[in-house]
């Protein structure tokens, strides 16, 4: 593997770690710290979440037009910037502070996310991309796993502000070391010499000028992000509902909470790569339609089992545990079937592309969370409403979808 996607896994780690010691409680501390609502904060989550939307194919395309290693590491340094904001917002209990924060944390993500996955592609292709977009994973639940058990913990003793303090220190270093070790990719080097890349189009396409019209004739690429928004609406009920669910509905304390989050790290850790190297020699998009359906069935027997008091602890890891497996066998469409869809000379933009529908759908999804909340509704009726979305997912991408894509751009 290049040394270069070994300093990213490694440097994920620690990026990681700081992101997950504040983020995934941000929602907790806007219920029970400045008291929102559930369908305010499903709102407020979900409008942080607009402004990518635009930014993402925006990202994409400077990540093609700049080079991939600038706009990378620039990114790092807004994302670390909001999460110190957000941190000094908690300590003087300013919601716009947080807010702010947050939507750069959001920006960040939205410029860097296809520029980190142009960088990849750049220097791998095939099984070899596949198993570095996994261990780049890996080294980033490692990370997520150290940060949400310290930070379910500390929390509680130290509060929100000092813990996101210590988050945005932990983001200046491993900024600072990606600054040093990082080398431009050819992609950049060639950009940098004047060296053209060449630019093709979709299989029986127009002729058309220009990356924008390359995306709009792409019908299939369009259909294959449409499918997985829709899906998302389901999918994505785990980042922020779920968690607000099991604290402020279950009421299962931070710590809690936090181990939940770390079994999600651990079980990345141990099982990604086990699960990837299964994966090759499948078809991406028969992966994506197992992802789908497996959140399915962990939300699903999160509601059932909230039923049941006295299996409430071991059925909220059991939970965690399917949905883990889920997004571990999700990820790996997710982090490489843009690329192999992609025109060569266009695979940071369609990565852009990619996000920006998908986001989407993730958007809606932290809407339609906390309105469902807000209705108070029983566990089981609850989380059977939230995965309704999934369902015409999961039948069009059976159905429709997955027997298009090109075999070459579908194998793992």
């Amino acid at each position: 593997m290049d040394r270069n996607v070994r300093w990213l896994a490694f440097g994920a780690v620690v990026r990681a770690a700081g992101l997950s010691l504040i983020l995934p409680f941000v929602a907790l501390f806007l219920r029970n710290v400045l008291g929102l609502a559930y369908v305010e904060i499903g709102v407020l989550v979900a409008l942080l979440g607009v402004a990518p939307l635009v930014v993402y194919p925006f990202g994409g395309a400077i990540a093609d037009r700049i080079g991939r290693r600038n706009l990378l590491l620039e990114s790092l340094v807004l994302e670390a910037a909001g999460v110190l904001t957000t941190a000094a917002s908690m300590h003087a209990r300013l919601l716009t502070g947080v807010l702010l924060g947050g939507a750069a944390v959001s920006l960040a993500g939205a410029l860097g996310g296809p520029a980190f996955s142009a960088y990849v592609a750049d220097l791998a292709s095939g099984s070899d991309r596949t198993l570095g977009f996994t261990w780049f994973r890996i080294g980033w639940n490692v990370g997520f796993t150290t940060g949400v058990l310290s930070g379910g913990v500390l929390i509680g003793v130290v509060g929100f502000a000092s813990v996101g303090f210590a988050a945005g220190t932990v983001l200046v270093a491993s900024t600072a070391l990606l600054f040093g070790v990082l080398e431009p990719t050819p992609y950049d080097r060639d950009r940098a010499a004047g060296v053209a890349r060449p630019v093709a189009r979709p299989a029986g396409a127009p002729r058309p000028a220009g990356t924008w019209r390359i995306l709009s004739a792409d019908h299939l690429f369009l259909a294959f992000c449409t499918v997985f928004a829709v899906a998302e609406l389901s999918v994505n009920q785990w980042g922020t509902t779920f968690l607000l669910y099991a604290n402020t509905v279950l009421h299962l304390p931070y710590a809690y909470v936090g181990v939940g989050l770390a079994l999600n790290g651990v079980l990345v850790v141990v099982a990604q790569a086990p699960t990837t190297r299964a994966a090759l020699g499948h078809r991406h998009s028969s992966l994506m339609l197992l992802g789908f359906l497996l959140y399915v069935v962990g939300f699903l027997f999160f509601g059932a089992i909230a039923l049941v008091p006295s299996l409430l602890l071991v059925g909220f890891l059991a939970a965690v545990f399917v949905l883990t497996m889920g997004e571990n066998v999700l990820s790996i469409p997710w982090s490489t079937l843009p690329s192999n869809l992609a025109p060569a000379g266009e695979v940071g933009a369609y990565n852009g592309a990619f996000s920006g529908i998908v986001g989407a759908g993730q958007v809606l999804a932290t809407t339609l969370g906390g309105f469902v909340l807000a209705l108070g509704l029983s566990p089981p009726v609850t989380w059977a409403i939230l995965m309704l979305p999934a369902v015409p997912a999961l039948v069009v991408g059976y159905a429709w979808l997955q027997p298009r894509i090109p075999a070459a751009a579908d194998a793992a």
